[in-house]
């Protein structure tokens, strides 16, 4: 790999999608040994050149030979670029680079939904702005998707059940309907941080249950399997909200609309 010397990659410490992208960069030999630099230790030298509040929301590169910056897409397109031209150059191309500046904001803008930080945020920490477009292109994305997997899921489960993705889309839905009304007075301003942590959740379960798709076993499996997903939904629901510093309440909301969901799924799919 062609090294990027002098420049320096300001991340989000705070974000492990970041801080792996970024010592990858490093190990690759994309940037020198000191080529990045963390959020939250971030020195005066390059403090004073970038814009600190767009490098909350857009990874900042610091080029020292120019003294100028550039951010988000742009600081990667250069470490890739001086490695890969060719690939930098097309990705750049309008239609792929619009469609590549829209996925790096939607994941910037909802990482710590993503993969949250137990660590209390301070107004030094690499913390992006909230964005509404944002937050409810990736509550839709989640609810897209699972909706999808759960309704081929529901196939493997012996419970008459036929693939229907609006009645599992009615679900998902259902849950942020259910959890927003009912929690909302509870949450105030962690609303949106609480529903894009709670859609992880969601999206966690449902990569869980893709390998089970490819399988071909008895019905029985499939419940014991789904338990244990669920179960694993359950756990991480608990240790985001301890993260969000929220009580059980969110968690027992959660679990309840699931538990009325399933039955309500199954009375009305039993043939007499």
């Amino acid at each position: 790999m062609k090294t990027l010397k002098n420049q320096t990659l300001i991340y989000d410490n705070e974000c492990p999608m970041c801080n792996f992208y970024s010592k990858g960069f490093i190990k690759c030999g994309m940037l020198d040994e000191d080529g990045r630099e963390a959020f939250t230790e971030i020195s005066m030298r390059n403090k004073i050149l970038i814009d600190f509040n767009r490098a909350k929301n857009e990874i900042a590169l610091v080029d020292h030979n120019k003294n100028e910056v550039v951010y988000g897409l742009d600081s990667l397109l250069v470490i890739i670029g001086n490695s890969f031209p060719l690939l930098a150059k097309i990705a750049r191309k309008g239609p792929l680079y619009w469609f590549f500046q829209k996925l790096y904001s939607f994941v910037s803008y909802n990482r710590k939904q993503i993969i949250p930080s137990s660590k209390d945020y301070t107004e030094q920490s690499c913390v992006p702005d909230f964005n509404l477009k944002y937050r409810i292109a990736y509550i839709s994305f989640v609810v897209i998707f699972s909706a999808y997997i759960l309704s081929e899921f529901s196939l493997k489960l012996d419970f008459n059940l036929e693939r229907n993705f609006s009645r599992e889309f009615a679900v998902c839905l259902g849950q942020i309907a259910w959890q927003s009304l009912f929690l909302k007075s509870y949450l105030k301003d962690k609303i949106w941080d609480y529903l894009g942590n709670m859609m992880t959740v969601s999206l966690i379960g449902t990569l869980l249950l893709i390998p089970a798709l490819m399988t071909d076993f008895h019905p029985v499996f499939y419940l014991i399997y789904f338990g244990a997903v669920v179960l694993v939904m359950f756990l991480e629901h608990l240790r985001r909200c301890r993260i969000l510093k929220l009580n059980l309440l969110p968690t027992i909301s959660w679990i309840l609309f699931r538990i009325i969901a399933l039955m309500i799924i199954i009375l009305t799919n039993i043939k007499i």
